[in-house]
């Protein structure tokens, strides 16, 4: 990851296994567990989180390092907002403009 403190989107990219019931569970729980620490579903099984700075998603991927489901892979990756900002996104055949960093709160 970057050792800069510019603004980054955490990426988590996901196979698991759904054949048992148990499976099916752990993948259900694995997806509310990335919802729970704020990432937005990118499509099925990738998950992105904005973030104001590398440091600051430290503690939330070291959370899902920790209750990583059995079986499966599971990649996370870390790339800077402008990276994010010229991906090229298809929808229904059509490029669709790319997404924006949400607005970050200030608190006095």
């Amino acid at each position: 990851m970057s050792g800069s403190d510019e603004a980054v989107w955490s990426l988590v990219m996901f196979d698991l296994p759904v054949k048992s019931k148990a499976q099916r569970r752990a993948a259900s729980e694995f997806r509310h567990l990335l919802l729970d620490e704020g990432y937005q579903m990118a499509q099925l099984s990738v998950y992105a989180r904005f973030s104001p700075s590398v440091h600051s998603i430290m503690p939330t991927i070291s959370s899902i390092k920790r209750q990583l489901p059995e079986g499966g892979e599971v990649r996370i990756i870390t790339i800077t907002d402008h990276q994010w900002a010229t991906t090229i996104r298809y929808s229904n055949g059509h490029e669709d403009a790319p997404d924006e960093a949400p607005q970050q709160l200030t608190i006095f």
